[in-house]
């Protein structure tokens, strides 16, 4: 059974706050009443929100990620239609209905000496909710655009991917932390561990992750592995902007071919998260990120961990970052 909402006009109403004489991206967006109905849909994106933070919270970080999605489409869904923003080319999907996980994580006692190990049970649910739904856009032939909610959900994804294709696909990931920790119970900081290791991921390449934040372990375990290619965000801290690209171009050289795009909001400067960090990559670096992704073959984009506090910032963070990737080159 497919654990999603799907979304209707009259759902996606209530967010859009109409002008004379301005036509919103929410008005025009496309919809679905049937995930049977992609396949003969002409639009090429599919836009996927999943609104929890229980992986998150398996992994000791700081909660607030369920509220992302909300909080994107209130902004997203208020830009303009122009001559550079398409909605017609993006279907609206909905969201995975993760209210009943989150109504079960709240349930547990901080106290309980397995608290961490049962949130992990309830990610394992929600990673095969997520792996349905993506296969299912996959097969049809659309780009997953999915907001979440934390990492973990990576690894649905590119399970999703990897049974649509029928092979591991490979993955880049722009992030402070590699989620390469051990596979002890399932969480936001090991869904690159478990898709390497059940061989949904193939190669995996890693930018901006920093020296504090990375384990010796992890550093050897990747050393070792010439399927996983990294680069620290120290490397990058000085360079141009036009340096920060050819470092990229070389990160995503290494995938050789189509892969998925994950863009963990940690690495982003003074931009709310699970892990806030006051050294980063800029808002506007990360947009000339996107502009060379999306000149790419694409499985899929992945952007997630923040906690939106300060409402007007994450949503217009995130709406920046869409609406270029799904643009067409000017």
């Amino acid at each position: 059974m497919i654990n999603l909402d799907l979304y209707t006009k009259d759902y996606i109403a209530q967010f859009v706050q109409k002008r004379a004489h301005e036509t919103k991206f929410g008005e025009e967006i496309e919809t679905i009443t049937a995930l049977a109905d992609l396949q003969a849909h002409p639009a090429e994106y599919v836009l996927l929100g999943i609104p929890e933070d229980i992986g998150i919270r398996a992994n000791k970080g700081k909660a607030g990620a369920a509220k992302t999605w909300e909080v994107f489409l209130n902004s997203f869904l208020n830009i303009q239609t122009n001559i550079y923003n398409n909605p017609k080319n993006l279907i609206l999907l909905g969201e995975i209905n993760c209210k009943a996980w989150m109504q079960k994580a709240s349930s547990i006692p901080k106290t309980d000496e397995h608290y961490h190990q049962k949130l992990g049970g309830i990610v394992e649910k929600i990673d095969e909710a997520v792996a349905d739904v993506i296969q299912k856009i996959v097969e049809s032939g659309k780009i997953p655009i999915v907001i979440g909610g934390g990492h973990n959900n990576a690894y649905g994804i590119i399970k999703g991917c990897s049974k649509a294709t029928q092979k591991p696909i490979n993955v880049a990931n722009i992030d402070a932390h590699t989620d390469l920790r051990p596979m002890d119970f399932r969480h936001s900081g090991n869904g690159f561990s478990y898709a390497m290791t059940e061989n949904y991921l193939d190669r995996y390449s890693i930018f901006g992750i920093h020296r504090n934040y990375t384990s010796q372990a992890i550093f050897d375990s990747m050393d070792a592995n010439k399927k996983i290619m990294y680069h620290l965000f120290e490397d990058c801290l000085h360079l141009t902007s036009l340096d920060k690209l050819v470092k990229m171009k070389s990160s995503l050289d290494f995938l050789k071919g189509q892969f998925g795009m994950e863009l963990d909001c940690d690495a982003i400067h003074n931009i709310n998260s699970s892990a806030v960090t006051p050294s980063g990559f800029s808002l506007n670096v990360m947009r000339s990120f996107m502009k060379l992704i999306r000149k790419h073959k694409i499985h899929y984009l992945h952007i997630c961990e923040a906690a939106p506090h300060e409402y007007s910032l994450i949503g217009k963070t995130l709406s920046y970052l869409v609406s270029d990737f799904i643009r067409k080159e000017e």
